[in-house]
């Protein structure tokens, strides 16, 4: 079987900088893919990548078959979900949160004159619910607190039933108990076989949800390390990733780190 993901030998320049360096990568069916890094590494470059945002200087993308940049980019649109601080700008700041949820269907940003049929409404009501947000359906979105967006944001890239999800730093920026739900939810939601593979970018450790398969280790642009994380999740490997002495700990399929 294809993978769904292939990345060969990809690089991405930016004023004559490798942003991303000969990068090869593939991910496949029902994986569930973390990528860490040092700030700067190329994480959010690689989901810019995926989601058909960006496109390699040289080398070859495919996702789910098909290979960027000899394919329509909004075909990919319609199949990859994504979540990223940085589309919160494209939205509405006047958009309902039900709609914010709806119109991703349609792979746009706010609702306009598209019709929605009873099943759009029914998946976006259950993915709110699932995400633990329905009450808030008839809210603006931008009267929500930072968790309560996550959520929704999440509900928004699965409202497609896409074949790939894509979420860049999810639990970012929230507090403790609003961090532990939505990874709960986030793992629970992986745990379903019929869930999309997932490809998830944090900075930190501890936001890595229970479930994770596989890691992508970046370090300047280029695959450190990448493989099953039981075996590339290591203290040695991130002692040497990130220039210190670090002991890895783990408990209840969740990762820390602290300097030794």
């Amino acid at each position: 079987m294809s993978p769904l993901v292939a990345l060969e030998d990809v690089t991405v320049l930016r004023s004559g900088k490798a942003i991303i360096d000969r990068l090869s990568w593939s991910v496949n069916t029902g994986e569930r893919w973390v990528i860490i890094g040092p700030n700067g590494a190329g994480k959010t470059t690689v989901l810019s990548l995926l989601s058909s945002y960006l496109f390699p200087s040289s080398g070859s993308v495919s996702i789910l078959g098909d290979t960027l940049g000899r394919v329509d980019s909004a075909e990919i649109k319609m199949r990859v979900g994504m979540t990223s601080a940085s589309l919160l700008s494209l939205l509405p700041e006047d958009e309902r949160v039900g709609d914010i949820v709806l119109s991703s269907a349609y792979a746009v940003f706010g609702r306009w004159n598209e019709e929605y049929d009873p099943w759009d409404e029914s998946r976006s009501s259950a993915l709110l619910a699932t995400l633990g947000v329905k009450e808030l359906r008839d809210r603006l979105f931008f009267t929500l607190s930072e968790g309560e967006k996550k959520r929704v944001m999440i509900a928004r890239a699965l409202m497609p039933d896409p074949e790939l999800l894509l979420m860049d730093e999810p639990a970012a920026g929230l507090d403790l108990g609003g961090r532990e739900d939505l990874l709960q939810r986030i793992s629970a939601f992986a745990a379903d076989p019929a869930a999309p593979a997932t490809i998830t970018v944090t900075h930190h450790l501890e936001e890595i949800p229970a479930g994770a398969s596989h890691l992508l280790v970046l370090k300047s642009g280029r695959s450190f390390a990448q493989g099953p994380i039981e075996a590339t999740l290591t203290s040695e490997m991130l002692s040497e990733l990130y220039g210190i002495p670090l002991q890895l700990g783990s408990h209840l399929g969740r990762y820390f780190a602290r300097a030794i």
